[in-house]
């Protein structure tokens, strides 16, 4: 984990990352997947880097759906079920405010 902490801002970047091994996502559709991601919260402002590109899936939405949880959303273009490349270490770039 890296963090940037900087006193003058109000909120501060972490930047973690998992090895995930996403499910299929049917043709010509999106679907969101959930993933545990260790250091998330509830109220965090995610991003996310997929380490390799791959025709016809995209992620098209990420967000923080539980405590150590993300949900992913992928999306598939092409007219059969593709399942995104397993075990890979996606990044998540996450902004948190600060607490007093």
């Amino acid at each position: 984990m890296f963090v940037v902490n900087d006193p003058r801002l109000e909120y501060y970047t972490l930047v973690l990352s998992a090895a995930l091994s996403p499910a299929q996502v049917g043709a010509n559709t999106s679907a969101e997947q959930t993933f545990t991601v260790t250091g998330i919260k509830v109220g965090d402002a995610v991003n996310v880097n997929k380490p390799t590109a791959q025709a016809g899936i995209g992620i098209v939405g990420v967000r923080a759906s539980a405590a150590n949880e993300v949900g992913i959303t992928f999306m598939n273009t092409t007219g059969s079920g593709v399942t995104p490349t397993a075990s890979q270490t996606y990044l998540f770039s996450v902004t948190r405010a600060k607490t007093a």
